[in-house]
């Protein structure tokens, strides 16, 4: 097969070519600086809403987790051209990233998933559809066009609505549905209680709900006329703490898609979705969304890999903010790796060519760090692309 020759890394030239010219980027390069700008243009509870966790240790831990999979670059290799892509569900993708699931885009920037779908068409890097979506599924991936988009579902405790959401986004032309299962309920999250913020309250992020006439048959009015009776019936089947794996049948039967599970951590819980059928999942802890203290995702995912990587494909989720990190998930058996809060920034600032800024930035930094540790294809990384750990 041949290599890709679209070289991602030479993007930088661009940037250095309009300096020449007085002309600096419009966003920060480094993420931190992205964040800062961001939170500049954001209100406190909806920045926050992003940045915030439950708690901060496990977000801590998630990025200090990096630090422990250091690369071990190689020298004197071709890597005059290089390959991005990966297989994932059996398609080819030309690059090894994803959009993860970011509910509520509406509080960073007013045209909200429309943009994100707008940005990642552009650099035709696959999109997660979040449940809590600020426009219908279906208007969302018009947007995508022909780039690939996998629709997350929130499983709600009502059987014929979860019904109904998965096969609407079959229909649309969704090609996977991933169940988030860390999010049984909402997570004690102090930043956002500081602020007495949660925009569901407001009727914010439930178009996926409002366009579906499951739901809709339980309210008494259109759901325009009376928002605050939308928001209770919403919370009263958004969760489902009962739910267990028998449960993941009724899903199979209702739709024709893939399945993937969504906040695997535990090597045992990647052998029982195998032992479901599933046919994928994302070793994921919400970003450290849900439990403090929790382990960092990047170290569980080599367990979870080693479990059912031969059977099935895992993903992995959480602390992405550079190129190497990348690098490092895939060294340690992730098929993709799902990018959520860098693209947030970006949206935030510029909506939608904010989101394409990040995408270049991440997809140039990839293909130069890849090249640079001496490697031309990037599925060809394994654990002895990593530093042998210290005795």
């Amino acid at each position: 097969m041949a290599r890709a020759t679209n070289h991602y890394g030479n993007y930088q030239f661009g940037i250095y070519m309009a300096g020449q010219e007085g002309q600096l980027p419009g966003l920060p390069l480094r993420y931190e600086d992205l964040e800062a700008r961001a939170r500049e243009v954001l209100d406190s509870g909806a920045y926050w809403y992003v940045a915030g966790g439950a708690g901060e240790a496990s977000m801590a831990a998630n990025r200090k987790g990096f630090d422990r999979y250091p690369l071990m670059p190689r020298v004197l290799t071709d890597v005059s051209q290089r390959d991005l892509g990966t297989t994932v569900l059996g398609k080819r993708r030309k690059t090894p990233i994803m959009l993860a699931p970011l509910g509520v885009q509406e509080i960073l920037h007013d045209d909200a998933e429309m943009a994100t779908a707008r940005a990642a068409a552009q650099l035709d890097v696959p999109m997660i559809l979040s449940t809590v979506s600020s426009n219908p599924m279906e208007d969302v991936k018009r947007e995508l066009g022909e780039t690939a988009g996998w629709y997350q579902l929130y499983w709600p405790n009502d059987d014929a609505l979860a019904a109904s959401l998965v096969q609407r986004a079959e229909k649309a032309g969704y090609e996977a549905i991933v169940i988030t299962l860390d999010t049984k309920m909402l997570a004690w999250r102090e930043r956002d209680l500081d602020g007495a913020y949660l925009p569901f309250l407001e009727g914010k992020g439930l178009a996926n709900y409002t366009s579906d006439p499951v739901f809709c048959a339980g309210l008494d009015q259109p759901p325009a006329d009376d928002v605050q009776a939308t928001v209770r019936h919403w919370s009263q089947v958004y969760a489902s703490p009962e739910r267990s794996w028998p449960d993941l049948a009724k899903l199979r039967e209702a739709t024709n898609l893939p399945l993937i599970l969504k906040g695997v951590l535990h090597p045992e819980d990647a052998l029982a979705a195998r032992a479901a059928g599933m046919d994928g999942v994302i070793v994921s802890n919400h970003g450290g969304r849900q439990v403090d203290g929790s382990v960092a995702a990047i170290d569980a995912l080599a367990g979870v890999v080693d479990a059912v990587g031969a059977h099935m494909d895992v993903l992995f989720d959480s602390g992405i903010r550079r190129g190497t990190d990348v690098l490092k998930a895939i060294a340690l058996g992730a098929d993709a790796v799902l990018v959520g809060r860098p693209f947030a920034w970006g949206l935030a600032c510029a909506g939608e060519q904010g989101v394409a800024e990040v995408l270049r930035r991440l997809l140039a930094d990839i293909d130069l760090s890849l090249a640079l540790i001496g490697q031309s294809r990037i599925d060809r990384l394994s654990r002895a692309s990593l530093a042998p750990a210290p005795r």
